[in-house]
Formats: C-alpha cells, structure tokens, sequence
C-alpha cells in the first residue's frame, strides 16, 4: 500500500494528567502515516484522486489544539478515528503523539505514543 506522510507537525496543546498542563498548555508533535492507493493520483495529476495535505493538516491542529484530554492515547485514537472518518480513501493510519516536555522528572528527549488504526472491511 502507498502512504502519505507528515512528519513533526508541531501544535499547542493541553493535554495531560496534572493540572498545569491543562492550564498552561505545551507542545505537541504529530507523525502521521496515511496508507491508501496512490496510483489514481499519480496517474491523472489531479487532487481530488488523493488527499489534500492542507486538510489533514487542519484536522490535525483542530483535534490537538481545540479538543482537550487528559491522555496523548486518547488524542492518537480521536485523531485516528477522525481521519478514516473523514478521508475515505485512507484505508490505515499510523499516528505518533510526541510530548516532548512531559512533567516527569528525568532526562530524555520525549516520550511519545503511536497507534495504528485501519478501516474496517465493510467502510472500504
């Protein structure tokens, strides 16, 4: 299967546990992986035959920057659902949450959390 892919897009979010970060907020970085059939696209050079990246995009920001969770799992599943809800010719998403500022004590680069969720056989 082909993919399309966006890789460290970068969001302000507030998304946590504790209560300072859903007061003060703190960024957020987003992979996402689409897979579906490219050659559509590929061959007729027109937009409509695959997907458009500003929406994605967009829907990427809506779900981090404007909805609220306590947990970076539950923002991976609402995205993920999202994007196969919206974007029929997305057949699987990969979609890697990284909070690269977590309130842990310690020293590491972030911690993150990836999901793969693929459409079921009778949404295709």
């Amino acid at each position: 299967m082909d993919k399309i892919l966006f890789n460290r897009m970068e969001f302000w979010g507030y998304h946590g546990a504790f209560k300072e970060e859903n007061k003060l907020g703190q960024r957020f970085l987003v992979d996402l992986e689409l897979y579906l059939d490219l050659s559509a696209a590929g061959h007729s050079d027109i937009l409509a035959d695959t997907v458009n990246y500003a929406e994605i995009y967009n829907t990427s920001r809506e779900v981090v920057e404007n909805e609220r969770y306590e947990l970076v799992e539950a923002v991976a599943e609402r995205l993920a659902a999202k994007i196969l809800g919206d974007y029929n010719l997305v057949q699987e998403v990969l979609v890697r949450v990284i909070k690269p500022d977590p309130p842990i004590p310690g020293h590491y680069k972030s911690v993150a959390v990836e999901i793969r969720r693929a459409r079921k056989k009778d949404e295709s």
